[in-house]
């Protein structure tokens, strides 16, 4: 395994977390007796796994059902000293509610304390104002600290950039997690604003989110040969050293092996991505047009300034990772999670275009006479059964 510092955490952090979201029993709180023997076992495997590969970073959340339970009944037989124990517990409008949840955390991982703190979802304004206000959830998270019940304090976001770069420099957090991998590199501005205040940075889901590239369309698979798709994610995220860890949301032990490839190759990261990423660019242009590719997301409205709350930039963003590299299968996850992703992934499906007049939202795009066009064409290849968010299900 490969070490990174994680910004003024000082932790030496693998280059890989494991993290808890895919081999949990369900996605509410049970007790303990229902949860099944074979299940927890696997999860058992799954950490005695990752600890043999030096993967020592577990991340769970509050919100990851029985994840923090289970995990529990696993993590007091380990050196607690060689683990870095990572979980996130939602911003609440009452920081009562905040301390009562994350008392519930400590009891449920059977630890003294934990390593990282995580906001969980700092994904707009107001949940950033119940962050950082005088009687905040960020006060209590102090307090922990100050207590020995928590060494550092980061967040998670979905937030819009500018969100995520605001919430940064508040210089008030040692970490953040969010978003950033090869198809949605729209968080780099904000990568390099934790950068300059030396904070850590964890990249959320970067092979499920970052395009199930666990199960890659074939068009992907030849693009990134000789490489499989996740691996040249991997390498691409860790090819920039302001990026330290990579979440493997691993649901079985044998899950990390893939991205074990990596290590190797890191060393010769600009020798093996350029005409990886050279012939992803051709392809795009290819079938996208030149133009399109360089200057599809100019000036596009918010979804809060879009009639419907259409969520323009996303859903054209997903048409052009289905079109350009037959990503279709992702793309129709993630559309269908439109309108019922609640402030995770806000706005809405185009399904009433004909009923929306789009001139005015659409006036500064240089694209604005076809793209409606694009968003009815998107909503009919993409259409599907609503899809929830997973902790929804």
């Amino acid at each position: 395994m490969l070490y990174r510092r994680f910004g003024r955490t000082e932790l030496q952090m693998p280059v890989f977390s494991c993290g808890g979201m895919r081999y949990q029993y369900k996605w509410q709180d049970v007790p303990q007796w229902q949860i099944p023997g074979d299940n927890q076992a696997n999860l058992e495997a799954t950490i005695q796994r990752a600890i043999e590969l030096g993967i020592n970073h577990i991340e769970t959340a509050r919100g990851y059902g029985t994840s923090e339970m289970q995990l529990g009944r696993i993590l007091p037989k380990l050196k607690r000293e060689k683990l870095i124990v990572q979980t996130k517990v939602s911003p609440q409008a009452d920081a009562k509610l905040f301390l009562k949840e994350f008392e519930k955390s400590l009891k449920y991982l059977r630890l003294d304390y934990i390593d990282l703190l995580g906001i969980h979802g700092i994904n707009n304004a107001e949940l950033l104002n119940y962050t950082i206000r005088a009687d905040g959830c960020l006060e209590v998270a102090k307090k922990l600290k100050a207590q020995g019940k928590v060494r550092f304090i980061g967040f998670s976001t979905h937030a819009p950039t500018d969100i995520i770069i605001q919430t940064i420099n508040t210089n008030q957090f040692d970490y953040v997690n969010l978003h950033w991998y090869y198809i949605n590199q729209v968080n780099w501005s904000a990568i390099e604003a934790a950068t300059h205040h030396d904070m850590g940075v964890f990249i959320i889901s970067p092979s499920d989110k970052g395009g199930k590239l666990y199960d890659p369309p074939q068009k992907l698979v030849e693009l990134c040969a000789p490489l499989s798709p996740m691996v040249f994610n991997d390498l691409f995220c860790l090819s920039h050293p302001q990026v330290h860890t990579l979440s493997l949301g691993a649901a079985k032990p044998t899950d990390f092996d893939e991205h074990l490839k990596t290590l190797d190759l890191l060393g010769n990261a600009s020798e093996i991505l350029p005409p990886i990423l050279a012939r992803l660019e051709k392809e795009a242009m290819t079938i996208l047009g030149e133009d399109w590719v360089k200057t599809w997301h100019v000036n596009l409205p918010t979804y809060e300034q879009t009639p419907g709350q259409v969520n323009i930039p996303i859903i054209l963003w997903l048409w052009n990772l289905a079109i350009a590299y037959d990503m279709v299968d992702y793309a129709k996850m993630r559309y269908n999670l439109l309108g019922n992703g609640s402030h995770w992934f806000p706005g809405n499906k185009v399904d009433q275009i004909d009923k929306l007049d789009l001139h005015q939202c659409l006036k500064r795009s240089p694209h604005a006479d076809k793209i409606p066009r694009i968003l009815t064409q998107a909503h009919q290849l993409l259409q599907g059964e609503a899809v929830q968010r997973l902790s929804r299900s």
